[in-house]
């Protein structure tokens, strides 16, 4: 608890909450940030799911995988910049903990596609094994709940 206290007390907590106009630009980016994650892993996660089969996986998914990282890197920066104005009552949140949990989850997921051979298979020859297409429908699942979860953190 010492720690979220903390964290609300330090400068940039201080000048988000005092300044609308830079709360709103923080806002804006973490909104921004989270279209380019979802917007890059959602057809990502289809065509590794097999839909879209004129497009080749070994173009398509390097180029949406590091979109997509991208927008994960700006939307925890934004996001960890937005709790830190109200970093006890988010910690408390379900919804926020539901969130957290969701994207910890992903990434996983993320990490455990990405290190197996399937990836590689997928992005050199656009081959893609029963675990890729598994892994795929379990992410964008997983992503769009934790969008959902965002949403309902201000809801409760």
């Amino acid at each position: 608890m010492d720690a979220l206290e903390w964290l609300s007390a330090t400068a940039l907590a201080v000048a988000l909450r005092r300044s609308a106009l830079l709360y709103m630009f923080v806002n804006a980016a973490h909104i921004l940030s989270i279209g380019l994650l979802v917007g890059a892993i959602l057809p990502l996660d289809l065509r590794l799911g097999g839909l879209f089969q004129k497009v080749p996986v070994e173009i398509l998914a390097p180029f949406l995988s590091r979109a997509a990282g991208i927008g994960l890197a700006a939307a925890l920066l934004t996001g960890f910049c937005l709790f830190s104005v109200r970093a006890v009552e988010y910690a408390a949140n379900p919804a926020f903990l539901a969130k957290v949990g969701l994207i910890a989850f992903a990434l996983l997921n993320v990490l455990a596609v990405h290190a197996g051979q399937g990836w590689r298979t997928a992005i050199t020859a656009g081959i893609l094994s029963p675990a890729v297409r598994v892994s795929a429908a379990l992410s964008a699942a997983t992503w769009i709940a934790a969008l959902v979860a965002g949403r309902w953190i201000g809801f409760l």
